[in-house]
Protein backbone atom coordinates (compact mmCIF):
# COMPACT_ATOMS: atom_id res chain seq x y z
CA UNK A 1 0.00 0.00 0.00
CA UNK A 2 1.70 3.14 -1.05
CA UNK A 3 1.11 6.12 1.30
CA UNK A 4 0.96 9.96 0.03
CA UNK A 5 0.16 13.04 2.06
CA UNK A 6 -1.08 16.06 -0.08
CA UNK A 7 -1.07 19.07 2.37
CA UNK A 8 -3.14 22.81 0.80
CA UNK A 9 -2.37 25.74 2.85
CA UNK A 10 -3.91 29.36 2.32
CA UNK A 11 -4.03 32.47 4.77
CA UNK A 12 -8.09 32.24 4.27
CA UNK A 13 -9.17 28.81 4.49
CA UNK A 14 -6.22 27.32 6.62
CA UNK A 15 -4.46 24.04 5.82
CA UNK A 16 -5.80 21.36 4.85
CA UNK A 17 -4.68 17.93 4.68
CA UNK A 18 -5.50 14.24 2.58
CA UNK A 19 -4.19 11.63 3.07
CA UNK A 20 -4.22 9.08 -0.40
CA UNK A 21 -4.00 5.40 -0.16
CA UNK A 22 -2.79 4.25 -3.63
CA UNK A 23 -4.09 7.27 -4.94
CA UNK A 24 -7.43 6.93 -2.97
CA UNK A 25 -8.66 9.48 -0.86
CA UNK A 26 -9.07 8.17 2.79
CA UNK A 27 -8.55 10.91 4.93
CA UNK A 28 -9.13 14.54 5.07
CA UNK A 29 -8.31 16.70 8.22
CA UNK A 30 -8.73 20.83 8.19
CA UNK A 31 -6.88 22.98 10.24
CA UNK A 32 -8.74 26.20 10.68
CA UNK A 33 -6.95 30.22 11.22
CA UNK A 34 -6.99 30.44 15.10
CA UNK A 35 -7.92 27.17 15.93
CA UNK A 36 -7.04 27.12 19.10
CA UNK A 37 -9.16 24.61 21.24
CA UNK A 38 -7.63 21.58 19.36
CA UNK A 39 -7.53 18.28 21.17
CA UNK A 40 -4.46 17.91 23.38
CA UNK A 41 -4.34 21.49 24.45
CA UNK A 42 -3.87 21.99 27.83
CA UNK A 43 -5.71 25.45 29.26
CA UNK A 44 -5.64 26.60 33.05
CA UNK A 45 -9.28 26.39 33.99
CA UNK A 46 -11.49 28.07 36.04
CA UNK A 47 -14.27 25.94 37.86
CA UNK A 48 -17.18 28.24 37.24
CA UNK A 49 -20.52 25.88 38.29
CA UNK A 50 -20.77 22.51 39.95
CA UNK A 51 -23.68 20.70 38.86
CA UNK A 52 -24.18 17.36 41.56
CA UNK A 53 -26.92 16.44 39.49
CA UNK A 54 -24.48 15.96 36.34
CA UNK A 55 -21.26 15.34 38.58
CA UNK A 56 -20.16 17.59 36.39
CA UNK A 57 -18.55 20.83 36.57
CA UNK A 58 -18.47 23.96 33.76
CA UNK A 59 -15.03 25.29 32.91
CA UNK A 60 -14.30 28.73 31.92
CA UNK A 61 -11.34 28.38 29.36
CA UNK A 62 -11.96 31.23 27.46
CA UNK A 63 -14.34 29.72 25.12
CA UNK A 64 -17.22 31.39 24.03
CA UNK A 65 -19.64 28.57 26.12
CA UNK A 66 -18.48 26.95 29.47
CA UNK A 67 -16.15 23.67 28.96
CA UNK A 68 -17.71 20.58 30.35
CA UNK A 69 -16.08 18.43 32.95
CA UNK A 70 -17.07 15.59 33.89
CA UNK A 71 -15.96 13.57 37.64
CA UNK A 72 -15.28 10.45 35.41
CA UNK A 73 -13.00 12.49 33.32
CA UNK A 74 -11.08 14.14 35.92
CA UNK A 75 -8.54 11.07 36.49
CA UNK A 76 -7.38 9.19 39.57
CA UNK A 77 -4.54 11.54 40.54
CA UNK A 78 -6.28 14.81 40.37
CA UNK A 79 -5.76 15.83 43.80
CA UNK A 80 -1.92 15.80 42.87
CA UNK A 81 -2.46 17.96 40.17
CA UNK A 82 -4.68 20.58 42.12
CA UNK A 83 -1.52 20.38 44.96
CA UNK A 84 1.05 21.30 42.02
CA UNK A 85 -0.69 23.99 40.62
CA UNK A 86 -1.54 25.60 43.99
CA UNK A 87 2.71 24.97 44.69
CA UNK A 88 3.59 26.22 41.60
CA UNK A 89 0.90 29.26 41.17
CA UNK A 90 2.34 30.41 44.90
CA UNK A 91 6.04 30.11 43.84
CA UNK A 92 6.75 27.33 46.43
CA UNK A 93 7.24 24.49 43.81
CA UNK A 94 11.05 24.75 41.96
CA UNK A 95 11.05 21.12 40.70
CA UNK A 96 10.68 21.04 37.34
CA UNK A 97 9.84 17.48 37.48
CA UNK A 98 7.58 15.12 40.00
CA UNK A 99 10.69 14.13 42.33
CA UNK A 100 9.95 15.95 44.78
CA UNK A 101 6.06 15.92 44.98
CA UNK A 102 4.10 13.42 47.39
CA UNK A 103 1.42 12.17 45.55
CA UNK A 104 -2.07 12.29 47.15
CA UNK A 105 -4.26 9.32 47.28
CA UNK A 106 -6.60 8.33 44.27
CA UNK A 107 -9.65 9.56 44.23
CA UNK A 108 -12.81 7.09 44.59
CA UNK A 109 -14.22 6.10 41.47
CA UNK A 110 -17.80 6.49 42.50
CA UNK A 111 -17.15 9.48 44.29
CA UNK A 112 -18.77 13.24 43.77
CA UNK A 113 -17.27 16.14 42.31
CA UNK A 114 -18.54 18.34 44.41
CA UNK A 115 -15.96 16.43 47.65
CA UNK A 116 -12.85 17.43 44.70
CA UNK A 117 -14.01 20.98 42.90
CA UNK A 118 -15.00 23.86 43.93
CA UNK A 119 -16.35 27.16 42.52
CA UNK A 120 -13.31 29.48 41.15
CA UNK A 121 -10.67 26.97 41.60
CA UNK A 122 -7.56 26.83 39.04
CA UNK A 123 -7.52 23.36 37.53
CA UNK A 124 -5.31 22.78 34.47
CA UNK A 125 -7.63 20.94 31.85
CA UNK A 126 -7.16 19.12 28.84
CA UNK A 127 -9.51 19.39 25.34
CA UNK A 128 -11.06 15.90 25.41
CA UNK A 129 -13.26 16.96 22.17
CA UNK A 130 -13.39 20.12 20.33
CA UNK A 131 -16.47 22.66 20.16
CA UNK A 132 -18.87 21.07 18.14
CA UNK A 133 -22.52 23.00 17.13
CA UNK A 134 -23.61 24.67 20.04
CA UNK A 135 -21.93 22.47 23.01
CA UNK A 136 -18.36 24.10 24.33
CA UNK A 137 -15.23 21.95 24.23
CA UNK A 138 -15.33 18.75 25.98
CA UNK A 139 -12.54 18.36 28.66
CA UNK A 140 -10.16 15.96 30.88
CA UNK A 141 -7.89 16.73 33.61
CA UNK A 142 -6.13 13.33 33.38
CA UNK A 143 -3.40 14.79 31.08
CA UNK A 144 -1.09 13.16 28.98
CA UNK A 145 1.19 14.62 26.48
CA UNK A 146 1.38 12.38 23.49
CA UNK A 147 5.00 11.68 21.64
CA UNK A 148 5.97 9.43 18.41
CA UNK A 149 6.63 6.47 20.29
CA UNK A 150 5.27 6.82 23.84
CA UNK A 151 3.00 8.78 25.78
CA UNK A 152 3.50 10.67 28.98
CA UNK A 153 1.50 10.56 31.57
CA UNK A 154 1.94 12.52 34.97
CA UNK A 155 1.27 11.34 38.70
CA UNK A 156 1.35 8.31 37.58
CA UNK A 157 4.26 5.06 37.84
CA UNK A 158 2.13 1.98 35.38
CA UNK A 159 3.92 1.37 32.15
CA UNK A 160 0.79 0.53 29.67
CA UNK A 161 1.72 -1.08 26.22
CA UNK A 162 -0.40 -1.00 23.06
CA UNK A 163 -3.37 -3.85 22.97
CA UNK A 164 -2.37 -4.25 18.93
CA UNK A 165 1.58 -5.07 20.26
CA UNK A 166 0.89 -9.31 20.28
CA UNK A 167 4.44 -10.61 20.70
CA UNK A 168 5.37 -11.22 25.18
CA UNK A 169 9.26 -11.17 24.09
CA UNK A 170 8.85 -7.44 22.49
CA UNK A 171 6.11 -6.45 24.88
CA UNK A 172 8.38 -7.60 28.07
CA UNK A 173 11.57 -5.71 25.88
CA UNK A 174 9.41 -2.97 25.15
CA UNK A 175 8.62 -2.72 29.35
CA UNK A 176 12.27 -2.70 30.17
CA UNK A 177 13.37 -0.27 28.49
CA UNK A 178 10.79 2.41 29.28
CA UNK A 179 11.14 1.42 33.12
CA UNK A 180 14.65 1.95 32.86
CA UNK A 181 14.14 5.60 31.41
CA UNK A 182 11.02 6.86 32.57
CA UNK A 183 11.15 9.85 35.48
CA UNK A 184 9.76 8.98 39.14
CA UNK A 185 6.06 9.63 39.11
CA UNK A 186 5.48 9.67 36.03
CA UNK A 187 3.76 6.56 33.75
CA UNK A 188 4.04 5.85 30.25
CA UNK A 189 2.07 4.47 27.68
CA UNK A 190 4.20 2.72 24.97
CA UNK A 191 2.31 3.07 21.71
CA UNK A 192 1.84 0.57 18.64
CA UNK A 193 4.77 2.19 16.36
CA UNK A 194 7.29 1.37 19.21
CA UNK A 195 7.32 -2.27 18.03
CA UNK A 196 10.66 -2.95 17.14
CA UNK A 197 12.66 0.28 18.34
CA UNK A 198 15.43 0.81 20.29
CA UNK A 199 16.48 2.30 23.15
CA UNK A 200 18.08 5.36 21.68
CA UNK A 201 14.69 5.95 19.61
CA UNK A 202 12.40 6.01 22.47
CA UNK A 203 14.42 7.58 24.82
CA UNK A 204 14.84 10.63 22.34
CA UNK A 205 11.16 10.47 21.85
CA UNK A 206 10.63 10.33 25.80
CA UNK A 207 13.04 13.05 26.46
CA UNK A 208 11.18 15.84 24.50
CA UNK A 209 8.13 14.89 26.64
CA UNK A 210 9.89 15.33 29.41
CA UNK A 211 11.00 19.10 28.03
CA UNK A 212 7.29 19.49 26.76
CA UNK A 213 6.03 18.80 30.85
CA UNK A 214 8.86 21.24 32.63
CA UNK A 215 7.93 24.04 30.17
CA UNK A 216 4.24 23.36 31.03
CA UNK A 217 5.03 23.41 34.78
CA UNK A 218 7.47 26.58 34.06
CA UNK A 219 4.60 27.80 31.58
CA UNK A 220 2.03 27.04 34.94
CA UNK A 221 3.16 29.78 37.08
CA UNK A 222 2.68 32.94 34.90
CA UNK A 223 -0.71 32.11 33.27
CA UNK A 224 -3.85 33.63 33.63
CA UNK A 225 -6.99 31.75 34.20
CA UNK A 226 -8.54 30.37 30.72
CA UNK A 227 -5.88 31.00 28.83
CA UNK A 228 -3.31 28.02 27.02
CA UNK A 229 -0.69 26.55 28.97
CA UNK A 230 0.26 23.85 26.51
CA UNK A 231 -0.42 23.73 22.93
CA UNK A 232 -0.44 20.61 20.47
CA UNK A 233 1.58 20.60 17.53
CA UNK A 234 0.25 22.24 14.21
CA UNK A 235 -2.37 19.26 12.41
CA UNK A 236 0.10 18.36 9.79
CA UNK A 237 3.05 17.31 12.32
CA UNK A 238 0.01 15.99 14.75
CA UNK A 239 -1.12 13.62 11.66
CA UNK A 240 2.88 12.34 10.69
CA UNK A 241 3.17 11.52 14.40
CA UNK A 242 0.46 9.61 14.47
CA UNK A 243 0.82 7.99 11.22
CA UNK A 244 4.24 8.47 9.38
CA UNK A 245 5.48 4.92 8.52
CA UNK A 246 8.05 3.72 5.56
CA UNK A 247 4.52 2.91 3.63
CA UNK A 248 4.42 6.61 2.41
CA UNK A 249 6.19 7.40 -0.63
CA UNK A 250 5.62 11.52 -1.36
CA UNK A 251 4.21 13.95 0.93
CA UNK A 252 3.58 17.27 -1.50
CA UNK A 253 3.51 20.73 0.66
CA UNK A 254 2.75 24.05 -1.28
CA UNK A 255 3.42 26.35 1.40
CA UNK A 256 7.02 27.05 1.78
CA UNK A 257 6.67 27.93 5.89
CA UNK A 258 5.08 24.57 6.34
CA UNK A 259 7.08 22.86 4.16
CA UNK A 260 10.46 23.79 6.23
CA UNK A 261 8.71 23.09 9.32
CA UNK A 262 7.56 19.49 7.99
CA UNK A 263 11.12 18.62 6.73
CA UNK A 264 12.87 19.50 10.05
CA UNK A 265 10.06 17.40 12.14
CA UNK A 266 10.40 14.55 9.61
CA UNK A 267 14.51 14.79 10.26
CA UNK A 268 13.81 14.81 14.19
CA UNK A 269 11.69 11.79 14.06
CA UNK A 270 12.28 9.90 11.11
CA UNK A 271 15.72 11.30 8.92
CA UNK A 272 14.65 8.12 6.48
CA UNK A 273 12.24 9.82 5.17
CA UNK A 274 13.27 13.65 4.76
CA UNK A 275 13.71 12.91 0.93
CA UNK A 276 10.12 12.58 0.55
CA UNK A 277 8.96 15.84 1.34
CA UNK A 278 8.52 17.88 -1.86
CA UNK A 279 7.85 21.30 -2.56
CA UNK A 280 4.76 21.71 -4.59
CA UNK A 281 5.75 24.60 -7.29
CA UNK A 282 3.23 24.29 -9.86
CA UNK A 283 0.88 26.78 -11.45
CA UNK A 284 -2.34 24.48 -11.05
CA UNK A 285 -3.86 24.26 -7.39
CA UNK A 286 -1.91 21.53 -5.41
CA UNK A 287 -5.44 19.50 -4.87
CA UNK A 288 -6.48 19.68 -8.64
CA UNK A 289 -3.11 18.85 -9.97
CA UNK A 290 -3.24 15.45 -7.56
CA UNK A 291 -6.79 14.60 -8.67
CA UNK A 292 -8.06 14.97 -4.64
CA UNK A 293 -10.80 17.91 -5.53
CA UNK A 294 -12.32 16.34 -8.04
CA UNK A 295 -12.04 12.78 -5.51
CA UNK A 296 -13.78 15.68 -2.65
CA UNK A 297 -16.40 16.78 -5.14
CA UNK A 298 -17.59 12.97 -5.56
CA UNK A 299 -17.34 11.70 -2.02
CA UNK A 300 -18.96 14.58 0.04
CA UNK A 301 -22.24 14.41 -1.18
CA UNK A 302 -25.65 12.75 -0.74
CA UNK A 303 -25.24 10.74 -2.74
CA UNK A 304 -21.81 8.33 -2.82
CA UNK A 305 -21.57 6.03 -6.38
CA UNK A 306 -19.90 2.42 -6.17
CA UNK A 307 -18.07 1.14 -8.82
CA UNK A 308 -20.50 -1.48 -9.11
CA UNK A 309 -23.34 0.38 -10.25
CA UNK A 310 -24.79 0.45 -6.54
CA UNK A 311 -25.21 4.03 -4.22
CA UNK A 312 -24.98 5.32 -1.06
CA UNK A 313 -27.24 7.34 0.26
CA UNK A 314 -25.62 9.17 3.63
CA UNK A 315 -28.22 11.69 5.78
CA UNK A 316 -26.87 13.55 8.74
CA UNK A 317 -28.99 14.99 11.70
CA UNK A 318 -27.84 16.41 15.00
CA UNK A 319 -28.10 12.87 16.83
CA UNK A 320 -27.08 10.33 14.22
CA UNK A 321 -25.79 9.40 10.62
CA UNK A 322 -27.77 7.24 8.70
CA UNK A 323 -26.44 5.12 5.49
CA UNK A 324 -28.54 3.48 3.34
CA UNK A 325 -27.37 1.10 0.54
CA UNK A 326 -28.88 0.56 -2.02
CA UNK A 327 -27.92 -1.51 -5.29
CA UNK A 328 -28.93 0.95 -8.00
CA UNK A 329 -28.63 -0.85 -11.28
CA UNK A 330 -26.80 -4.17 -10.62
CA UNK A 331 -29.60 -6.86 -12.04
CA UNK A 332 -28.82 -10.46 -10.65
CA UNK A 333 -31.24 -13.97 -11.36
CA UNK A 334 -33.38 -15.09 -8.32
CA UNK A 335 -31.05 -17.88 -8.23
CA UNK A 336 -28.00 -15.31 -6.93
CA UNK A 337 -30.03 -13.09 -5.48
CA UNK A 338 -28.63 -13.66 -2.05
CA UNK A 339 -24.72 -13.79 -3.70
CA UNK A 340 -25.42 -10.36 -5.03
CA UNK A 341 -26.51 -9.00 -1.81
CA UNK A 342 -23.64 -10.28 -0.38
CA UNK A 343 -21.62 -8.61 -2.61
CA UNK A 344 -23.34 -5.64 -2.84
CA UNK A 345 -22.82 -5.16 0.32
CA UNK A 346 -19.22 -6.31 0.67
CA UNK A 347 -18.68 -3.16 -1.91
CA UNK A 348 -20.72 -0.89 0.24
CA UNK A 349 -19.01 -1.87 3.59
CA UNK A 350 -15.63 -0.83 2.18
CA UNK A 351 -16.90 2.48 0.92
CA UNK A 352 -18.53 3.16 4.62
CA UNK A 353 -15.53 2.26 6.43
CA UNK A 354 -13.75 5.26 3.78
CA UNK A 355 -16.63 7.85 4.30
CA UNK A 356 -16.47 7.55 8.20
CA UNK A 357 -12.67 8.36 8.32
CA UNK A 358 -13.45 10.58 5.59
CA UNK A 359 -16.20 12.87 6.55
CA UNK A 360 -14.59 12.10 10.49
CA UNK A 361 -18.52 10.90 11.46
CA UNK A 362 -18.75 10.52 14.85
CA UNK A 363 -21.51 9.26 17.52
CA UNK A 364 -23.79 6.82 16.12
CA UNK A 365 -23.99 5.86 12.74
CA UNK A 366 -26.97 3.47 11.57
CA UNK A 367 -26.26 1.58 7.97
CA UNK A 368 -29.44 -0.23 6.33
CA UNK A 369 -27.75 -3.23 4.02
CA UNK A 370 -29.77 -4.81 1.76
CA UNK A 371 -31.41 -7.47 3.36
CA UNK A 372 -29.36 -11.29 3.65
CA UNK A 373 -31.39 -14.19 5.22
CA UNK A 374 -28.49 -16.40 5.63
CA UNK A 375 -26.97 -16.36 8.93
CA UNK A 376 -23.68 -17.45 7.25
CA UNK A 377 -23.35 -14.00 5.16
CA UNK A 378 -24.63 -11.99 7.65
CA UNK A 379 -21.53 -12.59 10.02
CA UNK A 380 -19.27 -12.36 6.79
CA UNK A 381 -20.58 -8.83 6.17
CA UNK A 382 -19.71 -7.98 9.88
CA UNK A 383 -16.63 -9.27 9.65
CA UNK A 384 -15.63 -7.65 6.62
CA UNK A 385 -17.14 -4.52 7.67
CA UNK A 386 -14.86 -4.94 10.74
CA UNK A 387 -11.57 -5.51 8.93
CA UNK A 388 -12.35 -2.42 6.47
CA UNK A 389 -12.04 -0.17 9.61
CA UNK A 390 -9.02 -2.03 10.72
CA UNK A 391 -7.20 1.03 9.98
CA UNK A 392 -9.33 3.27 11.60
CA UNK A 393 -7.29 5.41 13.95
CA UNK A 394 -10.51 6.07 15.95
CA UNK A 395 -12.35 4.09 18.95
CA UNK A 396 -15.46 2.51 17.27
CA UNK A 397 -17.79 -0.32 18.17
CA UNK A 398 -19.70 -2.21 15.27
CA UNK A 399 -22.89 -4.34 16.38
CA UNK A 400 -23.87 -7.26 14.43
CA UNK A 401 -26.94 -6.95 12.23
CA UNK A 402 -29.86 -6.92 13.44
CA UNK A 403 -32.84 -8.75 12.32
CA UNK A 404 -33.56 -6.05 10.26
CA UNK A 405 -30.08 -6.20 8.58
CA UNK A 406 -29.44 -2.75 10.29
CA UNK A 407 -25.91 -2.41 11.29
CA UNK A 408 -25.02 -0.07 14.27
CA UNK A 409 -21.78 1.64 14.80
CA UNK A 410 -20.65 4.16 17.17
CA UNK A 411 -17.60 6.05 16.30
CA UNK A 412 -15.03 8.52 18.84
CA UNK A 413 -15.97 11.79 18.37
CA UNK A 414 -13.54 14.68 19.10
CA UNK A 415 -13.94 17.56 16.78
CA UNK A 416 -16.74 18.74 14.15
CA UNK A 417 -17.52 16.70 11.17
CA UNK A 418 -15.65 17.08 8.28
CA UNK A 419 -18.38 18.73 5.32
CA UNK A 420 -17.94 19.68 2.42
CA UNK A 421 -20.34 21.53 -0.12
CA UNK A 422 -20.40 19.57 -3.18
CA UNK A 423 -22.88 21.82 -4.52
CA UNK A 424 -21.90 25.23 -6.77
CA UNK A 425 -24.38 27.88 -7.44
CA UNK A 426 -26.27 28.62 -10.52
CA UNK A 427 -24.74 31.19 -12.79
CA UNK A 428 -27.52 31.83 -14.26
CA UNK A 429 -29.75 32.60 -11.28
CA UNK A 430 -27.26 33.31 -8.54
CA UNK A 431 -29.03 30.57 -6.46
CA UNK A 432 -32.29 32.47 -6.72
CA UNK A 433 -34.11 29.40 -8.98
CA UNK A 434 -35.18 32.75 -10.91
CA UNK A 435 -33.70 34.28 -14.21
CA UNK A 436 -33.77 37.69 -15.78
CA UNK A 437 -36.99 37.21 -18.17
CA UNK A 438 -35.71 36.32 -22.00
CA UNK A 439 -38.34 38.76 -23.39
CA UNK A 440 -35.71 41.46 -22.36
CA UNK A 441 -32.76 40.17 -23.29
CA UNK A 442 -32.06 41.66 -26.81
CA UNK A 443 -32.81 45.13 -24.88
CA UNK A 444 -29.89 44.20 -22.11
CA UNK A 445 -27.42 43.28 -25.50
CA UNK A 446 -27.96 46.86 -26.84
CA UNK A 447 -28.31 48.65 -24.04
CA UNK A 448 -24.82 47.55 -23.35
CA UNK A 449 -23.75 47.22 -26.91
CA UNK A 450 -24.38 50.98 -27.52
CA UNK A 451 -22.75 51.82 -23.89
CA UNK A 452 -19.00 50.09 -24.92
CA UNK A 453 -19.22 51.74 -28.62
CA UNK A 454 -20.23 54.88 -27.47
CA UNK A 455 -18.95 55.72 -24.30
CA UNK A 456 -15.53 53.12 -23.98
CA UNK A 457 -15.25 53.74 -27.74
CA UNK A 458 -14.43 50.22 -28.67
CA UNK A 459 -13.66 49.69 -32.12
CA UNK A 460 -13.94 46.48 -32.99
CA UNK A 461 -16.41 44.22 -30.73
CA UNK A 462 -16.93 40.30 -30.45
CA UNK A 463 -20.43 39.96 -28.90
CA UNK A 464 -20.19 36.06 -27.08
CA UNK A 465 -23.53 34.27 -26.61
CA UNK A 466 -25.61 31.63 -26.56
CA UNK A 467 -25.49 29.33 -29.41
CA UNK A 468 -29.90 29.74 -29.56
CA UNK A 469 -29.07 33.23 -29.08
CA UNK A 470 -26.64 33.43 -31.54
CA UNK A 471 -29.09 31.80 -34.53
CA UNK A 472 -31.34 34.59 -33.41
CA UNK A 473 -29.14 37.41 -34.34
CA UNK A 474 -28.21 35.95 -37.50
CA UNK A 475 -31.56 35.15 -38.62
CA UNK A 476 -33.00 36.55 -41.57
CA UNK A 477 -31.89 39.20 -44.68
CA UNK A 478 -32.03 42.22 -42.66
CA UNK A 479 -30.72 40.15 -39.31
CA UNK A 480 -30.53 42.21 -35.62
CA UNK A 481 -26.88 42.14 -36.78
CA UNK A 482 -27.38 43.94 -39.93
CA UNK A 483 -29.74 46.97 -38.23
CA UNK A 484 -26.83 47.29 -35.62
CA UNK A 485 -24.41 47.76 -38.38
CA UNK A 486 -26.89 50.55 -40.18
CA UNK A 487 -27.28 51.70 -36.56
CA UNK A 488 -23.75 52.02 -35.80
CA UNK A 489 -21.87 52.17 -38.77
CA UNK A 490 -19.85 49.30 -37.27
CA UNK A 491 -19.49 45.79 -38.11
CA UNK A 492 -20.15 43.32 -34.75
CA UNK A 493 -19.11 39.56 -35.04
CA UNK A 494 -20.59 37.69 -32.80
CA UNK A 495 -19.72 34.08 -31.77
CA UNK A 496 -21.57 31.03 -30.48
CA UNK A 497 -20.49 29.61 -26.54
CA UNK A 498 -22.20 26.48 -26.06
CA UNK A 499 -20.94 26.51 -22.27
CA UNK A 500 -23.11 29.75 -21.83
CA UNK A 501 -26.17 29.53 -20.02
CA UNK A 502 -29.26 31.10 -21.82
CA UNK A 503 -29.27 34.52 -20.76
CA UNK A 504 -25.33 35.02 -20.59
CA UNK A 505 -23.56 37.51 -22.94
CA UNK A 506 -19.92 39.19 -22.75
CA UNK A 507 -18.40 41.78 -25.02
CA UNK A 508 -14.71 41.08 -26.23
CA UNK A 509 -11.91 44.00 -27.76
CA UNK A 510 -10.26 43.32 -30.63
CA UNK A 511 -7.48 41.75 -28.18
CA UNK A 512 -10.08 39.37 -27.22
CA UNK A 513 -10.23 40.12 -23.91
CA UNK A 514 -13.28 40.51 -22.11
CA UNK A 515 -14.52 44.28 -21.32
CA UNK A 516 -16.27 44.71 -17.92
CA UNK A 517 -19.33 46.32 -18.21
Amino acid sequence: MVKELIVDSSPEAGTTIALLQDKQLVELNKEQVNNNYAVGDIYLGRIKKIMPGLNAAFVDVGYAKDAFLHYLDLGPQVQSLIKLTKLVKNGSYKDKLLNSLKLEKDINKSGKISEILSRNMLLPVQIAKEPISTKGPRLSSDLSIAGRFVVLVPFSDTVSISKKIKSNTERNRLKKIVEAIKPQNFGVIIRTVSEGKGVAELEKDLRDLITKWESFTKRLASTDPAKKILGEMDRTSTILRDILTDEFSHIYINDPIIYEETKSYIQGISPDLEKIVKLYKHKDPIFEHFGVEKQIKAAFGKIVNLQGGAYLVIEHTEALHVVDVNSGNRTANKENQEDNALLVNKEAAKEIARQLRLRDMGGIVVVDFIDMHKPTNRKELHDYLKECMGNDRAKHTILPPSKFGLVQITRQRVRPEMTVVTNEKCPACGGTGEIRASIVLMDDIESNLSYVLHEQNEKHITLCVHPYIEAFIKKGLISRRMKWFFQYGKWIKVKAISSYFMNEFHFLNAKEEEIKL
